[in-house]
């Protein structure tokens, strides 16, 4: 007789969903016949620019070396990183995404009996590595879809070891500045270890956010979590990193898969980190659609949420799954998010301008039909 498995799974797997990513193209095309050079893929905040071309000369010199092992170290990527970042070599962990340094930390520092606090419609990776360990997801309540880090701190009891908190949000976009940041670290008991998630960071101009790396000094109890998916447009090669205190790296170190980067990943990114052209560009393609939906959004009459990211989330003022199920035959891929307990809302990367003005069309065409 067979096993029921899922009855087999720990408490916490079993109350779980699988992560569920964006809708790929072709897969898109084969469902409703569509030409696959016609679709516009909105769904996953990839950087529409492309890799960056240093990137790519980078792993097309690193190809002939497929047969051997990556360095497991990732020597050269950490010394960049550490250089740029202003800190010790000893403090950078680094990892299959950041989503992999999410994980880490959960092996690391999270049990059954513990347990990790973090917001109402923040990144899904949260509650999936903290259940995936038996421990206890605090989801606290949003303020105005962003992170209400006055009341995440009173959920803060004795046995919580993590705070995820990201600044932006993803998926509302959100954040908070310097002052809330401060006031949050200040006060978090010195047990609990604060994971600032900071993918999109790239994108922040100047002061609009606080930088996490300048925290770091005062508090052995920081780590800042960052990737190379979004602004430096590696997204397929899954390459990401931690910055905290050498005591909690040789932690996840001790927890890390050997070889846990690969090596293309690790050449991309050292290129990538390089070419400040490129980011530079990526910024401002961003700005200017972001401009460009928001004026789409309010010709249609529909508000949205302000955002810091590489994408924007639009209210529909209605359940927005007939409308994304629309937007898709039009071609059209963008992210619903009643996942996160937002079920008017729709998430829309930004893209090329051509791809934005797409997406309008497809949008009022799709309103319009009621």
């Amino acid at each position: 007789m067979s096993g029921n498995f899922l009855a087999l799974a720990q408490p916490g797997v079993q109350q779980l969903s699988p992560y569920l990513p964006g809708k790929p193209v072709d897969e898109l095309a084969r469902e409703l016949n569509l030409d696959p050079a016609n679709i516009v893929k909105l769904a996953s905040n990839e950087n529409p620019l492309g890799a960056s071309p240093k990137a790519l000369a980078a792993i097309r010199e690193a190809l002939t070396e497929l047969t051997r092992y990556p360095d497991g170290n990732g020597f050269a990527l950490k010394t960049l990183l550490a250089d740029q970042c202003r800190v010790e070599l000893n403090q950078v962990t680094l990892g299959n995404g950041s989503n992999d340094i999410l994980e880490l930390v959960a092996r690391a520092y999270l049990a059954p009996g513990l347990n990790a606090v973090f917001s109402a419609h923040a990144f899904a990776v949260y509650p999936i590595v903290t259940q995936a360990v038996g421990a206890q997801a605090k989801v606290v309540p949003a303020k105005d879809w962003g992170h209400d880090l006055s009341a995440m701190l009173a959920a803060i009891d004795a046995d919580t070891r993590v705070v995820f908190i990201a600044n932006p949000n993803n998926p509302t976009g959100t954040w908070f500045d310097a002052q809330a940041l401060d006031d949050f670290l200040q006060d978090v008991p010195a047990h609990v270890l604060v994971v600032l998630d900071e993918a999109y960071i790239e994108y922040a101009e100047g002061s609009d956010l606080p930088d996490g790396l300048d925290y770091l000094a005062a508090y052995p109890n920081l780590l800042v979590s960052r990737t190379f998916s979004k602004a430096y447009g590696l997204a397929s090669l899954r390459v990401g990193y931690g910055l905290s205190s050498a005591i909690v790296a040789d932690v996840l170190n001790r927890v890390r898969q050997p070889f846990n980067v690969n090596s293309l990943a690790l050449a991309a990114a050292c290129a990538a980190l390089q070419d400040v052209e490129y980011l530079a560009e990526s910024r401002r393609l961003n700005e200017s659609g972001m401009q460009q939906l928001q004026a789409g959004f309010r010709e249609l009459g529909l508000s949205w949420i302000p955002s810091k990211g590489n994408f924007i989330c639009v209210d529909l003022g209605r359940v927005a799954a007939p409308v994304f199920e629309g937007l898709l035959r039009e071609g059209v891929i963008v992210r619903p998010v009643a996942n996160y307990g937002m079920p008017n809302h729709l998430r829309i990367t930004i893209g090329l301008p051509a791809e934005n003005s797409r997406f309008l069309e497809a949008l009022t065409k799709v309103m319009a039909r009621g």
